[in-house]
């Protein structure tokens, strides 16, 4: 058997697993079990036309991807209890149109109070930071599965806490995808402590970019040894938000800060592997002033200084 079988065969016993445990989960808020006398199809239909004035009936069975004659019989039933009325399209005499009567919207709010309070109580338990983890963990889940786009993107000065990230990040990241070994994660940690102890806000800043609440990235901007000049440390993107602009962000307030702290020039320090970074540092206008082969991090590198005028 193969690496990759038995990863695979790992994620696919992980994702049942979840399944099974969000399936339970789910049940508790189904809304029968909730006291609402409506099932769960019935629940999804009223959710959809509680959120527009009308819509089409073949237009309904597609997002909901129902049979047609279930859903029939199920909006017949509506009809008969007062709660949908349906009528021949005023676009398209062939297409027929429903929508909820004040009876319908009604019985739809009742269902939406009986539900909230249900999820209201399956989180009541959970601290703010445990709030936040589940939203930015479904936010991620959907990014993944269903090719969702990205929330908000923020960019923030650092929070207590938010250096220790920068570091354990560097260190699993740069483990993880060059197979850089202890020594890197050691001098972000210089790097950032000695960020930290400056306490200098006027030439020099940091910040963390953010998804739907979630830590994705950082940047840094301190004095470089040449006066007049910045330098551009610690650049990171994790893998999930990659694509979605964070990197280019990051690099532009990095540059935006430089200008307004008097920089006339910026440089960075990079290897010629982290090609993704490179791409970014081109687009923002920095060229390749020089390259010098090392030895460091458990690996033989190429080391690379950047610079452009501000």
């Amino acid at each position: 058997m193969t690496v990759s079988t038995v990863q695979s065969d790992a994620t696919v016993d992980q994702v049942r697993g979840f399944n099974r445990f969000y399936t339970r989960v789910l049940g508790l808020l189904r809304p029968q079990l909730v006291g609402s006398a409506f099932g769960l199809t019935e629940a999804r239909v009223l959710y959809e036309l509680a959120h527009a004035d009308q819509v089409a009936v073949s237009e309904l069975r597609s997002a909901l991807d129902l049979d047609a004659g279930y859903l029939s019989r199920l909006l017949s039933r509506f009809i008969a209890a007062g709660l949908v009325e349906r009528e021949q399209s005023a676009v398209d005499g062939r297409r027929q149109v429903v929508r909820l009567t004040p009876s319908g919207r009604a019985a739809f709010d009742e269902l939406d109070a009986l539900q909230t309070d249900a999820i209201e109580r399956l989180i009541d338990p959970l601290d703010e930071a445990q709030r936040t983890a589940l939203v930015t963990a479904m936010g991620r889940i959907r990014r993944v599965l269903d090719g969702a786009a990205p929330g908000a993107l923020i960019l923030r000065p650092p929070a207590p806490g938010d250096l220790g990230w920068v570091v354990e990040r560097h260190g699993a990241r740069y483990a993880a995808e060059y197979g850089w070994d202890v020594g890197f994660e050691a001098l972000v940690a210089r790097i950032v402590a000695d960020f930290a102890d400056r306490r200098d806000t006027t030439s020099q800043a940091a910040w963390i970019a953010e998804l739907d609440g979630e830590r994705v990235g950082c940047v840094f901007c301190t004095a470089s040894d040449t006066p007049g000049t910045a330098q551009l440390r610690l650049l990171l993107v994790e893998p999930h938000a990659r694509g979605a602009g964070v990197g280019t962000r990051l690099v532009d307030e990095c540059l935006r800060f430089a200008r307004r702290a008097g920089y006339t020039r910026i440089m960075l320090w990079t290897n010629d592997v982290l090609l993704a970074a490179r791409r970014i540092y081109e687009r923002a206008g920095f060229h390749l002033d020089r390259s010098e082969p090392h030895t460091s991090f458990g690996r033989e590198l190429v080391g690379e200084y950047w610079s452009r005028d501000l």
